[in-house]
């Protein structure tokens, strides 16, 4: 399967770009596709997908939330002789109590999902919890810069798992057949508090950076009075809930499964970024 390339969707991503990473250093052929660049990929502009699946034989899916395009995705891909397909889906879609789900989001994930099972074609589904890189280049990053982190999580603990070890993953699932028909529910090795790991990463950073637990009602105040709209604020809190109530902080055995290893701890991680944010 290495002769043809390997496509992967959402290449500039938290996770596409590390997927990009680890198959190039294995010297595989890789078209990393993403709405602007050399392999120019859009979900919403169907006319871009012939063009990135020509000539593929397997494919790292990162849908677009908010939208059903996995499903007619596949079917193009299948008629373009692809043969393999890993999906990137997340924690708590067999939950409806998981999260509030008010914008469809988790409705879509749960139709890609069964629209790559029901494909035919060599299947792995992705299911990673809360991303360690939150706190170094996404959700909490700015935060983390500034040296506070306000928070509705209270004492809420969640398996952080770090992106490189889901890039391993998806990179073994696209090149290696013995991870057809799996869904990997990825994890860290332990569940971390929010305090915790911000007194990581402020050791590992050498400055002061401290968690301050918000309630809902204080979060979407602030963040509405830092100009965000009522109901994206009130989405962002959804976000925290599950981290929160304690519906992240169990820990998955997904990467041992596809690695033969544990994934990497959370103190692992913030060395390996100097800190998070930094």
């Amino acid at each position: 399967m290495s002769e043809k390339p390997i496509l992967v969707t959402g290449a500039t991503g938290k996770s596409g770009r590390r997927v990009v990473s680890q198959l190039r250093a294995k010297g595989l052929r890789v078209r990393a596709a993403a709405r602007s660049g050399e392999h120019v990929f859009d979900w919403t502009e169907r006319g871009t997908w012939d063009a990135a699946l020509e000539g593929v034989q397997s494919v790292y899916i990162v849908q677009l939330d908010g939208t059903r395009l996995v499903r007619p995705f596949i079917e193009r891909a299948v008629a373009h002789g692809v043969r393999r397909v890993v999906l990137a889906s997340g924690r708590g879609i067999d939950d409806p109590h998981y999260v509030k789900d008010r914008d469809g989001v988790l409705d879509g994930i749960v139709d890609s999902e069964a629209a790559v099972r029901e494909s035919g074609l060599e299947w792995t589904i992705s299911r990673p919890g809360w991303f360690a890189q939150n706190f170094s280049e996404g959700f909490f990053a700015d935060a983390i810069r500034a040296g506070e982190l306000r928070l509705p999580g209270g004492d809420g603990a969640a398996s952080f798992v770090d992106a490189e070890d889901i890039a391993a993953v998806v990179v073994a699932a696209l090149t290696e057949e013995r991870h057809a028909g799996q869904i990997y529910e990825l994890s860290g090795p332990r569940a971390v508090g929010l305090a915790e790991a911000v007194a990581v990463i402020s050791e590992v950073a050498g400055r002061d950076i401290r968690y301050v637990p918000l309630s809902v009602e204080e979060y979407v105040a602030e963040l509405v009075g830092e100009g965000v709209a009522v109901t994206d604020a009130e989405a962002f809190a959804d976000v925290i809930e599950p981290l929160r109530e304690g519906r992240d902080a169990y820990v998955s055995d997904g990467v041992d499964r596809a690695l033969g290893r544990p994934g990497r701890s959370f103190a692992e991680f913030a060395r390996s970024v100097g800190g998070g944010g930094g």
